[in-house]
């Protein structure tokens, strides 16, 4: 029988509530659009978009399940995200005072970064391994079903990135002169190092 239109409606809105929570990815975009603008935010929301894809593909083929089922694979997920989290604070507390530095980046490189991001945000796995498959007919082919579930929350998150990217833009001029510019770096370094001790806490 494959997905019902009720069951596509639920799981874009439990797509669109998870993705409201607050995570590594809200803080990331948030930081990049206030700091660098939305140009920068935007290439960021395509790379964490790609990362929605390839842990999609990876739930697919059955790799995301081996992933949470086995301790000490969740466990290195976890960590190599605290710690790429603890990296990218370290970076925005270093730039604080250093406009020229934050301009010099491409945007592939906010890409990459945003990409990294995601694909070691522990609650991205969780949420293709324990919501999307109680959306699932098994009594229907299984994959084409992930597939388009799959697509339906790319979509959801990046219209809440672009979202966020685009409202941190239109604040970005208030944090870009002076002092307020090097305050508002490190507030949002300290942010990203509190998602860093949630997720490392395991509540990601």
């Amino acid at each position: 029988m494959g997905l019902s239109h009720q069951y596509v409606f639920e799981f874009f809105i439990a797509s669109l509530l998870i993705e409201l929570t607050p995570g590594p990815n809200m803080a990331y975009l948030a930081a990049v659009g206030l700091r660098q603008g939305r140009r920068a935010g935007y290439f960021a929301v395509v790379g964490i978009g790609l990362g929605h894809v390839v842990v999609g593909v990876i739930t697919a083929i059955g790799l995301s399940e081996l992933i949470i089922q086995v301790p000490s694979l969740y466990t290195a997920l976890r960590w190599s995200g605290v710690a790429y989290l603890c990296y990218l604070a370290w970076e925005a507390w270093q730039n604080a005072d250093d406009k020229a530095g934050d301009v010099a980046q491409s945007g592939r490189d906010y890409m990459v970064k945003g990409f990294v991001t995601n694909i070691l945000n522990p609650k991205l796995y969780i949420f293709y391994i324990s919501v999307l498959p109680t959306f699932v007919d098994l009594k229907s082919s299984v994959a084409p079903q992930v597939i388009t579930l799959t697509m339906i929350y790319v979509f959801t998150a990046t219209a809440v990135h672009f979202t966020i990217v685009a409202a941190a833009g239109v604040l970005q001029p208030f944090f870009v002169e002076g002092k307020i510019r090097t305050y508002s770096a490190r507030i949002f370094a300290l942010a990203l190092l509190v998602i860093a001790g949630w997720v490392a806490w395991g509540a990601g």
